[in-house]
């Protein structure tokens, strides 16, 4: 059985994407493609926006019924009216936006008491596998390692640090018991800025368009061990996204990660 899919932000780059590749797949119906009301290609079909054959479904912006699960990649600012849109239609959500405020994940924790929610601060395979590995690499290496995550992306991401950099710290800091986010040192300038200990460190790159580079440096006198995730383009991160949605599709109400999606968690 195939599932009816929505996709929020789906005249954006990621929403292209994924009306490409959910159609491309097989597995999926695509019933809604969403976008802000006064978007310059309302109206037009989806299938044309991602450059495949036409779909049959126009861009628009009200929520169509018949959905079994809505993925969205958009923006922060319109995360709770997707979660109400979902909440309304009583759809599971994939929500990939990132930068979200604490009052929007308190948002998505009370949907989550309604429908299926799976967040993800990036919906890459392998990027959750290094998620589900720092934290133990960390706990085996011992308090003798200064810990140290580098991002880069491109030039137009507005948040920083990247939702997964913060993830990843978040997963270290779980396992060693540093305060999180009270430990991170947020790069570094001065004449006074040597490494104290106990600390992360965190660096962000913007630049060109880089889809997404994340590296976490272990490194004690005489060795580093580093591990790190370079995201060749968007569609692993859409691939990700897709599985998820295929996953989520019949669960209950509850918050599902990743993790769970990929049986490592």
């Amino acid at each position: 059985m195939t599932c009816k899919l929505i996709i929020n932000g789906a005249a954006g780059r990621m929403g292209r994407r994924i009306l490409a590749l959910a159609s491309e797949s097989g597995d999926f119906k695509i019933v809604g493609a969403i976008d802000r009301a006064d978007h310059p290609e309302a109206g037009t079909d989806a299938g044309l926006l991602a450059g495949i054959n036409p779909l049959g479904v126009p861009l628009g912006a009200v929520m169509p019924s018949g959905g079994e699960v809505m993925i969205d990649f958009s923006l922060p600012d319109g995360a709770e009216k997707v979660i109400t849109m979902c909440l309304e239609k009583k759809i599971a959500l994939v929500m990939g936006t990132t930068g979200l405020e604490k009052t929007q994940q308190d948002a998505l924790a009370r949907a989550a008491e309604q429908i299926a929610v799976l967040y993800g601060s990036n919906m890459s395979i392998g990027m959750n596998v290094l998620f589900s590995l720092v934290g133990r690499v960390a706990q085996m290496l011992g308090p003798q390692y200064d810990i140290e995550i580098t991002e880069a992306h491109h030039r137009f991401k507005k948040d920083s640090p990247s939702g997964s950099a913060l993830t990843l710290a978040e997963r270290i800091c779980t396992e060693i018991g540093l305060d999180f986010p009270d430990c991170l040192v947020h790069g570094r300038q001065g004449r006074e800025a040597v490494r104290e200990q106990g600390t992360i460190g965190m660096h962000a790159i913007r630049a060109g368009d880089i889809t997404g580079q994340h590296a976490v440096i272990f490194g004690t006198l005489g060795e580093t061990l580093t591990l790190s995730h370079t995201a060749h383009n968007r569609d692993n991160f859409v691939r990700g996204a897709l599985r998820a949605a295929l996953w989520l599709k019949g669960k209950g109400p509850g918050r599902y990660t990743m993790a769970q999606v990929l049986g490592i968690g």
